[in-house]
């Protein structure tokens, strides 16, 4: 089941863009601490390194990624997850427009 809102919760309205706008998102942390960031990812290939563990959930349109250290592309698209970790990197293709809930640690 896809994440449809995130209640309580305090949102930086600076957006963080990477990659020259082709991912935009925006800081969210929860009342109890926990950090999320809500984005999306824009028709591109792209490659981002992990400090924190990461669970990327698509809430909308699909991707493929790649995990450091593997030659497999993996399909993830509205509803499921993948996760990559810490101190990593994972490698993102996008064909239409990728929106995702990250979820830190």
């Amino acid at each position: 089941m896809t994440t449809a809102k995130l209640d309580v919760a305090s949102v930086a309205t600076q957006a963080n863009v990477y990659f020259d706008g082709k991912c935009v998102s925006h800081g969210v942390t929860l009342a109890d601490g926990t950090k999320k960031s809500v984005g999306v990812i824009l028709p591109a290939t792209l490659t981002f390194k992990t400090g924190a563990a990461e669970v990327m959930e698509c809430v909308a349109g699909a991707c493929e990624y790649k995990l450091a250290g593997s030659d497999a592309w993996q399909k993830s698209s509205a509803g499921e997850k993948f996760s990559v970790p810490a101190n990593s990197s994972f490698e993102i293709r996008v064909a239409e427009a990728y929106h995702y809930i990250c979820h830190f640690g």
